[in-house]
């Protein structure tokens, strides 16, 4: 069965929370808290699926502007679906979807930073955090 694309379809937090945890993007999201990943995908400005038959298998995150840039904030595939295409694919639909100015942004997971490379993304090397539990020094 191929794999079909959906744009910002109503997702059902099961399934959005089992693809994070199987895809290992889970070890960086609040899986346990369910609110938290609700809200996630309800406060998301772009979300692409993807699937196989009923099976969620893949997720592009996105909040954006429309205009000048869009942070991914997540990009995930299942596990037992990756080196098929499917990442490359969500985020050329994002890329579309945000029209011909718009740049990606994204923070790459540990276990991805060769992959953005590979598929020509540029390396940045100037992002900043500040985590939620850091605050600014005055």
């Amino acid at each position: 069965m191929p794999i079909t694309y959906k744009i910002n379809t109503d997702l059902p937090l099961e399934s959005a929370i089992d693809l994070y945890v199987s895809s290992t993007l889970g070890e960086r999201r609040p899986v346990d808290d369910r609110a938290c990943v609700q809200k996630m995908l309800s406060e998301a400005d772009l979300t692409i699926t993807a699937w196989d038959g009923d099976l969620l298998v893949g997720i592009s995150r996105s909040l954006t502007d429309w205009c000048y840039c869009a942070y991914l904030a997540d990009l995930a595939v299942r596990d037992t679906h990756q080196r098929q295409g499917i990442g490359k694919e969500l985020i050329r639909r994002t890329q579309a979807e945000l029209g011909k100015k718009a740049h990606i942004v994204l923070l790459a997971a540990p276990k991805a930073v060769d992959y953005y490379g590979h598929i020509g993304m540029e390396h940045h090397a100037s992002a900043w955090i500040l985590r939620a539990t850091s605050r600014l020094t005055d």
